[in-house]
């Protein structure tokens, strides 16, 4: 990671983040956690502050990509880092199908937990597009949730890959298809 500081001294630090694909400069307190940050000085309060200790899970968001928990990690420690948040999840008005699933199957109830349990199942079908059962439940290991009894989360996570799977196979139909209608008219 990028630590170099633009600027920092003892009451102000000032870094650059690319923050659900916008760049945006904050300054901030140097002790503060990502977490923090985001909710305090960004008013992006959809990242949960849970136990401050790293055990809830609820504070996930990605850091270039990987899923990380919030609440552990000095925003210091991310300048230059691309972070995505549950509030650049949805396509605009169009909820992600990890929303759209956990909406439909029930996969949240109070919602407290949620944010953090959707960020860490993107972070997996990013780079597992079909995972097992088996692989869901160890990569959400570290999301606790009080209320849903983690059967639906994992029915949700599932539903939500085959959507995303069956929305991939078709474009790449798509596209197939366009190449070849463009060799036969050349």
């Amino acid at each position: 990671m990028n630590t170099v500081l633009k600027q920092i001294d003892r009451r102000k630090a000032h870094i650059t983040l690319r923050i659900n694909g916008e760049e945006v400069e904050v300054s901030f307190s140097p002790y503060k956690t990502l977490l923090e940050v985001l909710r305090e000085d960004l008013d992006l309060t959809g990242t949960k502050h849970g136990c401050e200790l790293g055990e809830c899970g609820a504070c996930t968001v990605l850091v270039d990509g990987q899923p990380l928990l919030s609440c552990l990690k000095l925003a210091l420690e991310c300048d230059g880092c691309s972070i995505e948040t549950i509030e650049g999840l949805a396509a605009g008005p169009e909820l992600h199908p990890l929303q759209a699933a956990f909406s439909d199957l029930g996969g949240s109830q109070c919602g407290y937990c949620t944010p953090g349990v959707l960020m860490t199942a993107k972070g997996l079908l990013d780079k597992e597009p079909n995972p097992s059962r088996e692989r869901i439940k160890e990569a959400l290991s570290g999301n606790l949730c009080r209320c849903t009894g983690y059967q639906q989360i994992v029915d949700s996570v599932q539903e939500a890959a085959r959507v995303i799977n069956r929305t991939t196979v078709n474009a790449t139909a798509v596209k197939e298809t366009t190449l070849d209608e463009q060799r036969a008219r050349a």
